[in-house]
């Protein structure tokens, strides 16, 4: 029975070796917790195309949309899955900072220990918009509009307790107002409410939003980062508005589920990094509104999602935002 069991022995210790050296064998599935067209789903598709040729020659990765709910829902799908490489996920702010600041009692994730971390994919900042019929050429008149109007203004973002949710929330508790947030399942949804004027104004990632401000049906008053974005040099920033200190990004990085094996994670890592060097795809990826980052490692990436979701806690606690509150 001993010797048998010696015998078998290097089999068994062959057989994950071989299962990475062979990876993949199938298209690997690529979750992204938004609908098709928003900033998060353009950034992935992106990134695929060229990270699924460094990983290896035959290798298919497929972007698997599952929307709603500030990307959670997308995100509790990925840490219930084994991890073997074959589900990834490009995640966003919101899925893994702003909803487990915002509504820690709902998501049914630990953001950083229930995902492998693997490399930060890139991000930018959120353009406060307005529709482009709207008669409102600057923050200063809308707040205004907001303070003196009958009823509370309609605004909206891609889901409560995303990063739209919070910027919207921060703007509306330091301007002194208070709207009605009206939730949509994903960017592309909340430019479409844009374009019909059914909102008053919304907080939307510069990469999904800028196209509809490009055609004009939506009109940009201001970006949420410390600096001007190059794409939208003639729109002032949040603090150049009068909101000093106001500095909000938005940002996706590569996870899987927790436990994917080190060799594996480190062929994952290098080819999202081989991806991300590509002059061709870091164009396109800024032309898209989303500024791409430099290099990472596992342990930087989560080190970075750990920050980041402590800075949006802070901004929970500013604001006192909840689950039903705005």
């Amino acid at each position: 029975m001993k010797r048998r069991t010696l015998l078998a022995a290097p089999a068994l210790l062959a057989a994950p070796a071989r299962a990475q050296s062979s990876y993949p064998e199938r298209p690997i599935n690529v979750v992204v917790g938004f609908l098709a067209g928003g900033s998060t789903d353009i950034a992935a598709r992106l990134l695929i195309d060229r990270m699924a040729p460094h990983l290896a020659p035959h290798a298919r990765m497929i972007i698997d949309n599952r929307a709603g709910a500030g990307g959670s829902i997308g995100a509790e799908f990925v840490a219930r899955q084994a991890p073997d490489g074959y589900t990834l996920a490009v995640q966003s702010a919101s899925s893994q900072g702003t909803n487990p600041a915002a509504l820690p009692d709902t998501v049914r994730y630990d953001a950083v220990e229930d995902f492998t971390h693997i490399a930060i994919l890139g991000g930018g900042p959120m353009l406060l918009i307005v529709p482009g019929a709207s008669p409102h050429r600057s923050l200063a008149g809308l707040v205004s509009a907001a303070k003196s109007g009958s009823a509370p203004p309609l605004w909206a973002s891609s889901g409560t307790g995303g990063i739209g949710h919070l910027t919207g929330s921060l703007f509306a508790h330091r301007a002194g107002f208070r709207g009605e947030y009206v939730p949509y399942r994903g960017g592309s949804a909340v430019l479409e409410a844009m374009r019909k004027s059914e909102v008053e104004f919304s907080a939307e990632v510069l990469a999904s939003a800028y196209p509809h401000v490009r055609d004009g049906s939506s009109r940009p008053l201001a970006v949420t980062s410390l600096a001007r974005h190059p794409l939208l040099p003639n729109v002032p920033t949040m603090q150049e508005s009068g909101f000093d200190g106001f500095d909000i990004v938005t940002w996706n990085v590569v996870q899987g589920p927790k436990g994917i094996p080190e060799p594996l994670l480190a062929r994952l890592n290098r080819a999202a990094m081989d991806a991300l060097a590509e002059p061709t795809l870091r164009r396109r990826l800024a032309e898209a509104g989303v500024d791409p980052a430099g290099p990472s490692t596992p342990e930087s990436t989560r080190a970075f999602a750990a920050s980041e979701l402590e800075k949006f806690r802070s901004i929970v606690r500013e604001t006192g935002l909840r689950m039903g509150r705005n």
